[in-house]
């Protein structure tokens, strides 16, 4: 594969938006450390592979059913964080050879799955379908949660607690509150994501029959929607806190609190405009990414055991080594945003 040809398939990957997963797996790993000193680096890689694999899967099978549904012939608002990658509806990578790709992702993450529930209990077997029916089947006829306004309840709960509670169950073979109310703010956050991502698309999807919480109820609702699910978040963060489910440290994912007051003026100000309001839709990006990183690094503090320092920090270099490539993306954003505030 030449260097044109990986830069349209990582731009149909769209790996800035693998973090939704990710960082949940590596939480719910360093819980059951934190916690229950129970840590297994190899059982934990291979989380972490199968969670990535699955979500590059999941965001090329938006992107294929979006398409065969014509849902990105009608995409020309110009925001680039909402939508899909566009890689279909430019014509450059065929269809079939997408589906295909998508498919052996599938296949290898459903295969990592099934190795862990033979080896570290059958639950995981449970949580891997749920996962699976509610990644595949968002926008996957017959049921296209996505179309139906229940997509983001369901990715609410696959991408926070559903998948932090797998992680901590790979590691310590029992589930706990503490995985739950660590990783259920991610999942919550996804939520907002996904809805300042809908608001941009609110005439394409309504013309396509996408009929998702937006589309369904109006872009005034999905402002609303969107501050109401992006304070629940800190909501619960504070709630996890005071019932002793999640490290007093971890008051330091407040931080990012500036970040999401600015990220609701930009998009109370311009939702009906999605160019204008696209600096709110990287807000949300940066909210979701910063305040996971600041949760993680707590753990890690709380965690730390100067006689294990491989199980220790293994979390936290799989982290950096993963967020990378999308700390260099918004950092390339946010440079642009900069630049174009100046002119």
């Amino acid at each position: 594969m030449d260097s044109k040809s990986f830069q349209v398939w990582w731009k149909a990957f769209r790996f800035h938006y693998a973090s939704a997963s990710f960082m949940p797996g590596i939480l719910g790993g360093m819980i059951a450390w934190t916690y229950d000193d129970q840590f297994r680096a190899g059982y934990f890689l291979l989380v972490m592979l199968g969670l990535i694999l699955n979500h590059l899967a999941l965001n090329m099978a938006d992107d294929y059913y979006d398409f065969r549904h014509l849902v990105d012939v009608f995409d020309s608002h110009g925001n680039p964080y909402a939508g899909g990658s566009g890689t279909l509806s430019k014509g450059l990578i065929h269809p079939a050879h997408m589906r295909n790709v998508f498919t052996a992702f599938f296949v290898i993450a459903i295969g990592i799955g099934i190795y862990l529930g033979l080896v570290r209990g059958v639950l995981i077997h449970f949580l891997l379908a749920f996962g699976f029916f509610c990644a595949f089947f968002y926008t996957a006829p017959p049921i296209r949660f996505g179309y139906r306004g229940v997509g983001e309840i369901a990715q609410l709960l696959c991408f926070g607690p559903g998948i932090g509670l797998g992680a901590y169950y790979v590691q310590a073979q029992e589930l706990s509150w503490e995985a739950f109310w660590g990783t259920l703010p991610f999942g919550i956050m996804l939520f907002s994501m996904i809805t300042i991502n809908e608001i941009p698309d609110y005439l394409e999807d309504r013309k396509a029959g996408k009929m998702n919480l937006v589309a369904r109820f109006g872009r005034e609702a999905g402002v609303k929607l969107f501050i109401l699910s992006l304070l629940s978040a800190y909501g619960a963060i504070l709630m996890g806190i005071l019932l002793g489910k999640i490290p007093v440290i971890g008051l330091i994912s407040l931080l990012t609190l500036p970040i999401a007051y600015k990220t609701i003026s930009i998009l109370r100000k311009h939702y009906q405009d999605p160019i204008q309001m696209s600096p709110a839709n990287l807000g949300m990006i940066c909210i979701h990414n910063f305040t996971a990183i600041l949760l993680i690094l707590s753990y890690t503090i709380v965690g730390f055991k100067e006689d294990n320092l491989l199980s220790s920090f293994v979390p936290l270099f799989t982290l950096i080594i993963l967020y990378l490539p999308i700390a260099k993306l918004i950092s390339k954003a946010l440079s642009i945003k900069r630049k174009g505030e100046v002119q």
